[in-house]
Formats: structure tokens, sequence, C-alpha cells
């Protein structure tokens, strides 16, 4: 069943970001890790590695959900709920993975960005096995449009033609969104620009996961 908000006035508003979310999610799972400023392939063989990112707000125009499948480099398929964004402005980043070191034990990489600052990404793509906000607010939401008519956010390039591609699966899309205490379980995210003032990466004993 399709949900046609552009059709009515004000906003959409989701208490759970999640709940929304279920209805174009084929399974879940995504790719390794890569946040960086500049142009990220589009194409790319995927650790399987789960890492966390969080905010504590999310602002962002042209906004799209949709299923795809990612592959490891022992050919494992893996489906994936990918949610993007053409431009989004990130307050509170914090991102970080926690591994299992031979010798030295757990460690975990944590990357945090802001100083008061926000992060700025433009083409965000983020492959996610579960997504959640304590509020979501959608301005010219679509739930059930088909994923090869999704126009109002983008789709990676490459994807439209990939064999775990239905553009007749469900997806859905919106004008804009806001986000906040987002908090995303995933295996890849990548951009076209990623500008994170104040940039800081340190690696820490034990689990010390973004809260």
């Amino acid at each position: 069943m399709a949900h046609r908000a552009g059709r009515t006035a004000g906003r959409t508003r989701w208490r759970r970001f999640a709940v929304i979310l279920v209805p174009s999610m084929a399974a879940c799972a995504a790719i390794g890790v890569a946040m960086a400023q500049g142009v990220l392939a589009a194409s790319f063989f995927v650790s399987g590695q789960k890492f966390q990112v969080t905010a504590d707000k999310l602002t962002a125009r042209g906004v799209s959900l949709y299923s795809m499948a990612d592959v490891t480099r022992k050919r494992k398929v893996v489906p994936v709920l990918v949610t993007a964004f053409r431009h989004a402005t990130v307050d509170g980043l914090c991102q970080s993975v926690v591994v299992d070191v031979p010798v030295l034990g757990r460690q975990t990489l944590r990357v945090t960005g802001g100083g008061g600052r926000p992060s700025k990404a433009s083409e965000l793509f983020i492959d996610a096995t579960a997504e959640t906000a304590k509020d979501a607010s959608f301005n010219g939401l679509d739930i059930g449009v088909a994923q090869g008519a999704i126009t109002k956010g983008p789709v990676r390039p490459g994807d439209r033609d990939s064999q775990f591609f239905d553009p007749d699966g469900v997806g859905q899309q919106a004008v804009s969104v806001t986000l906040t205490d987002l908090r995303v379980s995933a295996i890849a995210l990548s951009a076209g620009t990623f500008n994170i003032p104040g940039l800081s990466v340190r690696t820490e004993p034990g689990n010390h996961a973004c809260p």
C-alpha cells in the first residue's frame, strides 16, 4: 500500500524510524567501511564487518530507500537496505567499528567529527542492517513507490542495472527529512563528498562503540 504524503499539507512524523523502513527491507546487512572526502567507487567488494553510525541530528534533501544486495570477496551475497540522501547535514557524527585483534584482543576504531560544527555530505549512501531514530519528520513522503520509479532521492550509480535491484520492488522516497538521535547498524557508507570538520580518528582497547 502506498502512502502519498506529498499530496497532503504539513509533514509526516514517525517516533520510530525503523517502523517505516520495514516495508522497504527485503532483508538486513551491508558492506565495508568507507567514510572519506571525495568520490568513492560505486562498486566494490564488502568486508561484511558491521559498524555503527550515530548522529544527534541529520537533516537531508532528496531521500530514497530501496533494497539491494552486496557481495563479499568470498562471493557471499548479503541483502541490504540502502538509505540515500542527495544532500545531508549531520550534527554529532560518530562512527565506530569493533574488531577482535589476535593477541591484543577486542579493539574499537572510532571516528568523530563536529566540534560544534555540522558535517556535510552529498550523494550519501548507507547500506544498513537496522536504523532507528527518536523522531523522524518527512516532507513529501511516498511509501510503496516502485524502486525503478524513485526520483526524489538518489539511486547509487550502477544499482539500477544490478541483478540484485528489483525495479518493481517496494521503495520509499521523500523531498526532505529530519532525524534526531539517529542510530544505524551498517556495513558500508559511501558519499560523493563528505566534509567532516574537527575530524578525530582513534583506536581504543575494548568495546567503545558509539552510544
